[in-house]
């Protein structure tokens, strides 16, 4: 799956077009290396968001079948690492 339709489908951000813009800023880094949109997600990669203000860092644990999954299951995808 691609990075831009994961960070949207596990709800870390709200749209899709949030996270292709992300991406296009180089605000987005998976293993340390900053990505384009289209960069596929594997289970165990770790994503890191640099927002202005703060660093977010993620663990892929699995990736979504669906489009969308309910906020109450984002634990079962991502795990946010300190």
């Amino acid at each position: 799956m691609r990075i831009d339709k994961f960070l949207n489908s596990v709800n870390i951000t709200k749209r899709r077009a949030i996270s292709e813009d992300m991406c296009k800023n180089g605000v987005v880094t998976i293993n340390g290396k900053v990505v384009k949109p289209a960069k596929d997600v594997k289970v165990g990669d770790k994503i890191e968001i640099n927002y202005l203000q703060k660093t977010v860092s993620y663990e892929v644990l699995q990736i979504p079948e669906t489009k969308t999954i309910p906020k109450t299951k984002q634990d079962e995808y991502v795990k946010e690492v300190s």
